[in-house]
């Protein structure tokens, strides 16, 4: 095992150097004048190849390999599948407002379809994709890369070392190349990845002579009964409304979307994401774990590591290591970018004061937010299925901040304050719902249809604030009352 290790590890590290290298040299003749644009959105250069590169693997990074194939069930493809409709959404109806009205950030856009002081609005949904980014992603990021590597190369090493170092090598992306490299890097991984993921399964299926008899039906399906982690009328509910929230209104996502120099060009760019989405994913985050299931039994979020460990000669896991570490470097580099753009131009410019050097301030941010998700890595150790966690997690923010974007998109004449109400009153009702209500059986509804009733009711009450204060709120595309 050790000669194996020896193996795997040098082969990782001469990949890994050698994608550093290229992305070094696509990225050396950039000009950079240190705005907002050139540190938040790669300047605007980005062809549609890299924007699909970038959020390709801003999405497909170990929460999906380990995590969904920890559920080691078919059934979890629904959210890559209902993810191909979330990105053509994107593609035609977000991308064109989101360049329309010169954003670098999605809060923005809130500026200019609220009313009155807006303020608070987008403050409170910055801080609430802060929250997530620091909280949620970035170390369940860092913890289920951790898991893999430490599963491929021998248990070790404690976990947090490899989850230390992803980090480290993130925040490098972050700090000396900004967003332009680690969409570059994004791309030059995700080639890797890709293929590797689909040779892993087909290798996997052809290690149990593509035989799956003896696994139980529950683990096969794709009609989840309503004890499943997706039921299978939630595809018709709130599956919808948290595809739109991730690929059209969250900040990690849209950010890369917003990197090409026209709106054709980014287009392209999703429109390619989403022929990846519905074509690879769902075959690559589903079908090894359920192998795993008859070659290892019920092994949870160690399944895909485990597998790969067994399947793969030591070179060849090593590549895999390689890509694997690639993309959760260009996960964890990507959210950092993200996150520290939200900072600097929602809370920075606003409350501290005008950023004179943006590539100084992203380099003094992201080092603290590094060593706050490496601090943070140790509480996802106990979760019983990342993948499932972080969904239910996702719903403190998901929803009350979709309806603020619903808001201000279909009606005209709603102020901010009412907004904000809306998103305040979302956060607490999913947080009543998560923390007391089902885990003391008084709601029995699955999490993903209450996000149905999360995101209804926070519309109705930033519609009734709105009105109560004095507000006169109409359809948009309909006359105004007066």
């Amino acid at each position: 095992m050790q000669v194996n290790s020896g193996v795997q590890m040098g082969v990782a590290i001469l990949l890994l150097a050698a994608i550093a290298f290229a992305t070094w040299l696509k990225v050396r003749s950039a000009r950079h004048d240190g705005s907002e644009k050139d540190v938040y959105l790669a300047g605007g250069g980005l062809s549609w190849v890299f924007v699909a590169g970038s959020i390709t693997l801003t999405n497909l990074s170990t929460d999906q390999l380990v995590g969904m194939n920890g559920n080691q069930m078919l059934l979890l493809a629904w959210w890559e599948i209902s993810g191909f409709v979330g990105l053509l959404i994107l593609a035609f109806i977000f991308v064109p407002i989101y360049y329309r009205n010169n954003c670098t950030t999605v809060t923005e856009l809130l500026d200019r379809r609220y009313k009155g002081d807006t303020t608070s609005v987008r403050t409170l949904i910055s801080a609430l994709f802060l929250f997530g980014n620091i909280l949620i992603y970035l170390p369940a990021g860092l913890y289920s890369g951790g898991l893999f590597l430490r599963a491929l190369f021998g248990g070790e090493v404690p976990l947090i070392v490899f989850a230390g170092l992803i980090a480290v090598i993130s925040a490098a992306y972050t700090i000396l190349g900004g967003l332009r490299a680690v969409a570059v890097m994004d791309t030059y991984s995700g080639f890797g990845v890709l293929a590797i993921a689909v040779l892993i399964v087909v290798l996997a299926v052809a290690a149990i002579n593509g035989d799956f008899s003896g696994i139980p039906a529950e683990r096969l399906t794709f009609f989840g009964g309503k004890d499943s982690p997706i039921p299978f009328h939630t595809l018709f509910t709130g599956m919808i409304f948290i595809q739109i929230f991730y690929w059209s209104t969250n900040q990690n996502i849209t950010q890369k979307a917003m990197t090409a120099p026209t709106v054709g060009e980014a287009q392209r760019g999703v429109l390619a994401a989403a022929a990846i989405r519905i074509m690879i994913i769902p075959i690559i985050v589903t079908v090894p774990g359920v192998v795993a299931y008859k070659l290892l039994g019920n092994v949870g979020d160690q399944a895909y590591g485990l597998l790969v460990a067994k399947i793969l000669p030591p070179w060849l896991a090593g590549a895999f290591a390689a890509m694997i570490a690639a993309a959760v470097i260009a996960h964890t580099a990507a959210v950092l970018n993200s996150t520290v753009a939200l900072y600097a131009v929602d809370f920075h410019a606003k409350f501290v004061g005008k950023v004179k050097d943006q590539w100084r301030l992203s380099a003094v941010v992201t080092a603290l937010v590094t060593l706050s998700a490496i601090a943070l890595v140790p509480l996802y150790e106990n979760a019983t299925s990342i993948i499932n966690l972080l969904q239910k997690l996702n719903g403190l923010s998901s929803m009350p901040i979709l309806s603020a974007f619903i808001v201000g998109l279909l009606f005209r004449g709603v102020r901010g304050n009412a907004a904000t109400a809306g998103v305040v009153w979302g956060v607490a009702l999913y947080g009543l719902f998560t923390f007391v209500l089902e885990p003391q059986h008084l709601i029995t509804l699955h999490y993903i249809d209450f996000m149905v009733v999360t995101l209804f009711s926070s519309v109705a009450v930033a519609l009734v604030v709105n009105r109560l204060t004095g507000g006169r709120a109409s359809l948009i595309g309909r006359r105004a009352a007066a």
